[in-house]
């Protein structure tokens, strides 16, 4: 596996207040490369610029937000060379209990937020080249019970993400997803939100529980954001990057498991799917 040895990257990392945004705009300035960080608070400026990072302040639902971000950006940088779709947050409880305006929110940040961000450097990207890596979720590839509405905002980043990758392909840019198990952030704690209402034929059941039982992980997770922060840099350094870059050993397992699953049906079902065709 190669490394492209350029000198500086210059880096826009989106959600850095905490978790993995705040350990890669760490880990990139230790590096010696360039970084702009966004936060959604004025007031959390003044901490990351105590660290070297560099921020400003975004609100990725706000497209007019997006657009000064973006003006203010490549003007202190003179352009991006690596764009982290990190910015986000978790949604649990069951389908049946969500409504359709917690599905909604969800959506709106994790998947139109990033598109709103990620069209705002595009042009950029396709005549300079570069590299997008989006921070999606094993949730993106598997369906978990009680977390329905997160993992659709995740599939949905994924496939627009697997489109967006071969449309920049013949310009030279590179799509990243990152695929992270259970690391120990604060997404399982401040990071994420639970549906306001149950219904009680879920109790006792992970579709009912998934929120008390993801605040009882907290800080207990397997994964380390240091070294997920690490593997992240590798792959984006890398003259081969990967399409996919999963986290942690229960993504590899639970993300390879899922792909052996799709396979046998495949499999089981080939004669009858091939039959539907016309002859």
């Amino acid at each position: 596996m190669g490394v492209d040895e350029k000198a500086i990257r210059r880096w826009l990392v989106t959600g850095v207040s905490t978790g993995f945004g705040r350990e890669l705009a760490r880990a990139v300035v230790r590096a010696g490369d360039k970084v702009i960080g966004t936060v959604r608070q004025a007031g959390q400026v003044a901490e990351l610029v105590a660290e070297g990072i560099d921020a400003v302040v975004l609100d990725v639902n706000d497209q007019a937000a997006v657009d000064r971000a973006a003006a203010e950006v490549n003007a202190r940088l003179g352009g991006v060379d690596v764009l982290v779709n990190n910015a986000g947050y978790g949604m649990t409880g069951a389908i049946e209990a969500l409504s359709i305006d917690e599905i909604r929110e969800v959506m709106e940040t994790n998947y139109f937020g990033v598109l709103r961000v990620t069209k705002a450097f595009l042009p950029q990207m396709r005549e300079n080249g570069g590299t997008i890596v989006m921070i999606s979720s094993m949730a993106g590839m598997i369906g978990f019970g009680g977390m329905g509405a997160y993992c659709a905002s995740k599939f949905a980043l994924e496939g627009v993400s697997d489109a967006l990758a071969e449309e920049l392909a013949p310009f030279g840019s590179k799509v990243i997803i990152v695929e992270p198990g259970a690391f120990r952030t604060d997404f399982a704690g401040r990071s994420i939100q639970g549906a306001k209402q149950a219904v009680g034929a879920y109790a006792g059941m992970q579709a009912g529980e998934v929120t008390n039982i993801m605040k009882g992980y907290t800080g207990h997770e397997p994964g380390d954001p240091v070294k997920g922060v690490e593997a992240i840099i590798k792959a984006v350094n890398s003259k081969n990057p990967p399409r996919r870059l999963a986290l942690g050993a229960d993504a590899v397992s639970g993300i390879s498991h899922k792909l052996q699953s799709v396979a046998k049906d495949i499999d089981d079902w080939r004669e009858t799917s091939i039959a539907t065709q016309i002859i």
